[in-house]
């Protein structure tokens, strides 16, 4: 005899019975303010990196080890949690809103049969996603990438943000609340191209892993199908990165800003700092975007089993 399906488990559609929309964007920003808080040291060293040599002058870290043993030493433990305020925000912010809006569209494209979308429409699910969310979140990118920055400037030259509210306001009070979003453009390109890779790749990398029969879905093929999609990630979207950190973090000189916009901050790395530096910063990169890509879905696959467990079985 043929099984059916519990009535609590199901809407009137026949579907099975999924989360509130509320409950996606609540667990899409914890997941990442979970992630964040493990690594929020190898974002400052990343950050760090790429702003390195900087307008032809000579790199001040040879390495991403380099870099943060001289952060250490110069700054102390403390210090490579630099930003972490700011980049608790930027989670509770892009992060909410891009996963929130990912598993929305997500879910709503899949077939009645369960079917999932194919490829290219997750990627454009990604791209669509990430877009909004890095227009939300982009006032808090800049005070963490200004924050993480701070200590590699001479004392005289140092912004001194407190925290990130601290770091809003003084921005929007001293420079006027545009700055606020200052190379939103370049974030939200930069955002495309992320998760066009990470949430896609992902997606596709856990189904491909599900359907080769050697896994299950459990933390283990979270965690390889995690890898992989950084990788992917880390590889496509580093020049649109340094475009991004070095115009938030760029100063007026004599009046004009240091770079007009991104094709000149490509121009200029490339001109004075050699074509591979569009690539400054690779394994802090993926240093970071790793295990913050691993934790973030474990996080969030454990909250939404957890949710259903709880609420929606039976």
């Amino acid at each position: 005899m043929a099984a059916t399906a519990s009535p609590g488990a199901c809407g009137m559609n026949g579907k099975p019975r999924t989360s509130p929309k509320s409950i996606k964007f609540l667990f899409g920003g914890l997941a990442g303010m979970g992630a964040t808080v493990f690594v929020q040291p190898l974002d400052l060293v990343k950050n760090r990196m790429q702003l390195s040599g900087e307008g032809a002058k000579t790199r001040e870290y040879k390495t991403s080890f380099h870099a943060l043993t001289s952060i250490l030493r110069a700054e102390g433990l403390r210090g490579i949690y630099t930003g972490l305020s700011a980049g608790l925000l930027r989670q509770a912010t892009y992060t909410t809103t891009r996963l929130g809006i990912y598993t929305v569209l997500f879910e709503r494209l899949t077939g009645a049969d369960g079917t999932p979308p194919g490829f290219l429409l997750k990627a454009l699910i990604g791209m669509t996603a990430g877009a909004t969310g890095a227009f939300v979140g982009t006032p808090a990118e800049v005070a963490l990438i200004r924050m993480t920055a701070d200590g590699r400037l001479p004392a005289d030259q140092r912004r001194g943000y407190k925290n990130v509210f601290n770091a809003l306001i003084r921005i929007a009070r001293e420079e006027g609340v545009p700055t606020l979003w200052r190379g939103c453009i370049p974030t939200m390109a930069r955002a495309v191209v992320v998760n066009a890779a990470q949430l896609a790749s992902y997606s596709q990398s856990k189904q491909f892993l599900l359907d080769s029969g050697y896994f299950s879905d459990n933390i283990l093929c979270h965690f390889c199908a995690s890898m992989i999609s950084g990788l992917v990630t880390t590889a496509a979207s580093m020049p649109v990165d340094i475009v991004k950190t070095r115009i938030q973090n760029m100063r007026m000189i004599d009046g004009k800003p240091e770079y007009k916009n991104g094709l000149d901050v490509l121009v200029k790395v490339v001109r004075y700092e050699g074509f591979f530096s569009l690539w400054k910063g690779f394994t802090p990169y993926y240093a970071r975007l790793g295990p913050h890509t691993v934790l973030t879905f474990i996080f969030l696959e454990q909250m939404n089993k957890a949710y259903k467990r709880l609420f929606l079985s039976g």
